[in-house]
């Protein structure tokens, strides 16, 4: 970071409050970055200007080490802690400053990455997030799909040099390559980018006709993606160094997947579990039986109804939910409905009611209201 950075209001460029969450920093950046990138406003001198504010901006308070130390060093600078800034500090500056040039990046040591490093620094590509949608079958067993993603790419008539092919950048005259310049305030020098090569360190005389100078251009390209077995609806699957081109040779980001899985007209899923509900009679609930529960790689499997299983009951059946590559698949839970007939038989209906006459002295209702007979009364409000 050059140090006169200090006086610049990286907040204010990005529309935030000093006191911003992390979140809400990166939110703002992103919306500026795809209003004024170049791709968009092509020929406009003003919005690439400021598309450069935005990101060097970014690059210092959108990190968390490098925000804490610019928050307190322009708390110190605000204060008047270095000589010729505004506030207090010692009269005349510190002792012995007089008269003299310093360089701040003496005072700040290693702070922010030193004053000295050259212009063109390899730079980390952008993260990138994309979506695709799912079947429910295939997010069980895993597929390989492929996405076609439009983003910025590595010109390759250049090889991200952004000079014309048979050239290549020299070395910018004005700051011989440190992408910063000196100038003096109060007795005191301050580093700034040069405004030659605006802090790139070298200067391109004949830009590539195909990116215009930047080393990259815009592109469709594809991306093989392996989605793994038993892939939850909202996963977020990361592949590492598929993201957008760094720069100046720096690594690329990574490409980030969000999962949206269909649902299933039978079948739901609940973790590593699948579930489905499945309806029985009356009498099979009562007396118990074998009945024919469908799995979802197709068929059924036979499951055990006890004798007086009531609404609701869930019975587990092993192996047969998710897949799982640790090789513990999961279950699939049951869950029964008691189906009550619409219409009866007129041999089923007296059947029923010769059940329902021999039952009388049965009733499932008589210990519910004795517990509420003994409970203390609720008397209503007057």
């Amino acid at each position: 970071m050059n140090q006169d950075w200090l006086e610049k209001d990286f907040y204010k460029t990005l529309g935030v409050d000093k006191s911003a969450t992390a979140d809400e920093i990166k939110k703002s950046y992103r919306t500026l970055a795809k209003q004024l990138h170049p791709d968009a406003n092509q020929g406009d001198a003003k919005a690439e200007e400021r598309f450069k504010a935005v990101s060097e901006a970014y690059d210092v308070v959108g990190n968390e080490a490098s925000r804490k130390e610019y928050d307190e060093a322009r708390e110190l600078f605000a204060r008047g802690a270095f000589p010729g800034s505004a506030g207090g500090g010692f009269p005349g500056g510190f002792p012995g400053a007089q008269g003299m040039n310093f360089d701040l990046g003496d005072l700040f040591g290693g702070m922010f990455g030193g004053g000295s490093t050259g212009g063109r620094r390899p730079q980390r590509g952008n993260d990138l997030e994309t979506r695709t949608t799912l079947s429910f079958a295939d997010s069980l067993h895993g597929i390989t799909i492929p996405l076609r993603l439009t983003g910025d790419a590595r010109c390759e008539v250049c090889h991200g040099s952004g000079a014309k092919p048979g050239t290549q950048p020299r070395t910018c005259p004005t700051c011989n390559g440190s992408g910063h310049t000196q100038r003096s305030m109060g007795g005191f020098g301050f580093s700034e980018p040069c405004r030659e090569c605006r802090g790139q360190g070298t200067v391109i005389d004949n830009p590539c006709s195909e990116c215009r100078g930047s080393g990259a251009v815009r592109t469709t390209r594809t991306v093989q993606v392996k989605i793994p077995a038993g892939v939850k609806d909202g996963a977020r699957i990361r592949l590492a160094g598929r993201g957008g081109p760094g720069a100046n040779g720096g690594p690329a980001g990574d490409l980030f997947v969000i999962v949206t899985v269909t649902p299933h007209p039978v079948f739901g899923r609940k973790d590593d579990h699948l579930t489905v509900t499945v309806p029985v009679t009356i009498d099979e609930a009562t007396l118990g039986a074998n009945i024919p529960v469908p799995v979802v790689t197709g068929g059924s499997v036979s499951l055990k109804v006890p004798a007086g299983t009531t609404h609701g009951k869930t019975f587990r059946i092993k192996g047969r939910g998710v897949p799982s590559a640790k090789g513990r698949d999961g279950d699939l839970l049951v869950t029964i409905e008691i189906a009550v007939p619409h219409k009866l038989p007129k041999a089923a209906r007296e059947a029923l009611e010769q059940y329902a006459e021999a039952m009388k002295s049965e009733n499932p209702r008589d210990e519910l209201l004795e517990r509420a007979a003994r409970a203390p009364r609720i008397e209503p409000e007057p």
